[in-house]
């Protein structure tokens, strides 16, 4: 039994003999809780916070940016660090042995088009970009360089080991460290970029395993690689950078964030529709918050700002709202804490659901997506065009290759893509009164009207030729007629061998000579030979 003398903790001898195994864990629990006594261990030194904003794109698209930021009060370079807790243990080995300042990885798939969708909160060029500031302590900068890229290569599954001299430069103007910089000497400064390189799920597992709660709770739930490959843009990286402790900046910690963005496309991920939830974009809902985070939240942009005038309806409704200006414009978001147990619903489940409610108007954009070797495209609008105007239409569209079986017998000629079709009221440059459909001609009561201020016209586009890559089809003839030679010839010569049948045939006295000596004496009556 414990007993207290003096105000000092202490043990008593006295002990049954089948507890003299428990004295030692009790030690070893007064060790682990520190010399400060009973629950008075230190505080943690790292945090981590993660967050996901879903902004609707004017395009009908939307856009998921998921942030996990770890924050780690430590001086890698400095202490003798050797025991990880939220911070990655890969990276931080890589902090100290190379003496990094700052390191930025990423790795895309698709080119953000800022026309369509609005200025990212950060972009990438496509393939993987890489770009490290060193430590001034550096002697050889080249080498680490090439040694980090090798080392990264392994980390990230990817060919950052193609990065050398022949396509690495020293920026001067741009990149600038975006952490603490006391000196902007680019010699310690490195760039390269591979625009070849593949994104897949080799690329995102060892991403999600640097996750604090990897991809078993919080927001990381929702990083499914079959739904995150199968968008219009894929986005994922690695930023690590030094940051000031406190408001005095007295002394610095280090900061990773992990950041990754995907863009949905509303007609193959949402099939034509603007309606947006979680569980149709990831295939999955948010049951509960990384149980190591100190901050996990969801972001929704409401900005009313679409093209259509239509106004976004979020549900559930949120708690709370977050106006602030971003990238030059003001921005309202709602905001949903997963700590906040009014958030999760009695199912432990929640599942935002976007919904774009219309204003009452006459006329809607009907599209309908086709289908390979099922149903065409279908694009029809109810558009109101001012007098002296141009209108210009484009669609994006992939050309895939076709079975041999479907080319026409003329392949190089090309394939036809049947006409565009524009029926139009046209404002009548004469007033029509009415007439009788049965008294009037025939080429004047074809299309009716309603009143004669107008008239309908239907006008038809010319067919669109494109040309498609054509395969060699004198190649399977070719192919046909010789193994057909070789078919022939070894399977008849073998055939014949196995069906032939040989005799022995004993050789005839006499010849031809004899035979015809015998006819001519049996014509003349004389016995033969």
């Amino acid at each position: 039994m414990p007993a207290v003398h003096g105000g000092e903790r202490r043990w008593e001898a006295e002990a049954a003999p089948g507890m003299a195994a428990a004295r030692p864990l009790a030690l070893l629990v007064l060790l682990v809780l520190g010399p400060g006594g009973w629950g008075f261990a230190d505080p943690p030194r790292d945090s981590l916070r993660e967050e996901l904003v879903i902004t609707p794109l004017p395009s009908g698209d939307v856009a998921a940016t998921f942030q996990f930021r770890t924050r780690w009060d430590s001086e890698l370079q400095r202490e003798g660090v050797s025991h990880y807790r939220l911070f990655p243990k890969a990276l931080g080995q890589l902090i100290s042995k190379y003496s990094l300042r700052e390191l930025h990885l990423s790795f895309t798939q698709g080119f953000w088009r800022t026309r369509y969708w609005g200025p990212p909160f950060l972009q990438a060029p496509s393939g993987a970009e890489l770009w490290v500031w060193f430590q001034d302590t550096v002697t050889d900068v080249d080498k680490s360089w090439k040694e980090l890229s090798n080392v990264l290569s392994g980390i990230f599954c990817a060919s950052l080991n193609f990065i050398d001299s022949t396509n690495t430069v020293i920026p001067t103007a741009s990149f600038k460290p975006l952490g603490l910089a006391n000196d902007t000497d680019h010699y310690f400064l490195r760039y390269a970029v591979l625009p070849r390189e593949v994104v897949c799920t080799e690329n995102l597992t060892p991403w999600k395993k640097l996750l604090p709660c990897s991809s078993k709770a919080g927001l990381s739930v929702l990083l499914k690689a079959d739904r995150l490959f199968h968008t219009s843009y894929h986005s994922q990286a690695v930023h690590i950078r030094p940051v000031c402790r406190n408001a005095h900046c007295t002394s610095i910690s280090w900061e990773l964030r992990q950041t990754l963005s995907v863009v949905f496309d509303a007609f193959i991920t949402g099939q034509g529709k603007k309606d947006w939830s979680l569980f149709r974009m990831f295939s999955r809902t948010l049951t509960e918050p990384c149980p190591l985070a100190s901050e996990s939240r969801v972001y929704v942009d409401i900005t009313s700002y679409n093209q259509d005038n239509e106004t976004l309806e979020v549900n559930p409704l949120p708690t709370t709202t977050y106006q602030d200006v971003i990238l030059g414009t003001r921005k309202t978001y709602a905001v949903y804490d997963l700590h906040d147990t009014a958030i999760i619903n009695n199912s432990r489940n929640l599942n935002l659901q976007l919904k774009w409610k219309k204003p009452p108007e006459n006329g809607y954009i009907h599209y309908q997506p086709a289908q390979d070797r099922l149903q065409p495209h279908l694009l029809e609008m109810l558009i109101q065009l001012p007098a002296n105007s141009v209108t210009k239409v484009s669609i994006q569209f992939e050309r895939a290759l076709l079975k041999w079986t479907e080319y026409t017998p003329d392949p190089n000629h090309g394939f036809y893509v049947s006409p565009s079709v524009l029926s139009a009221l046209v404002p009548s440059m004469v007033a029509a009164k009415p007439v009788d459909w049965e008294e009037s001609p025939l080429f004047n009561s074809l299309f009716p009207v309603s009143d004669g201020s107008n008239y309908f016209v239907r006008l038809y586009t010319e067919p669109l030729l494109v040309n498609l890559p054509t395969p060699d089809f004198s190649m399977p003839y070719n192919v046909i007629c010789l193994t057909c030679t070789v078919v022939a010839v070894c399977y008849g010569s073998f055939y014949n061998l196995l069906t032939r049948t040989f005799r022995i045939e004993e050789p005839s006295t006499g010849g031809l000579a004899k035979r015809l000596a015998n006819l001519i004496r049996r014509a003349r009556g004389v016995p033969p030979l």
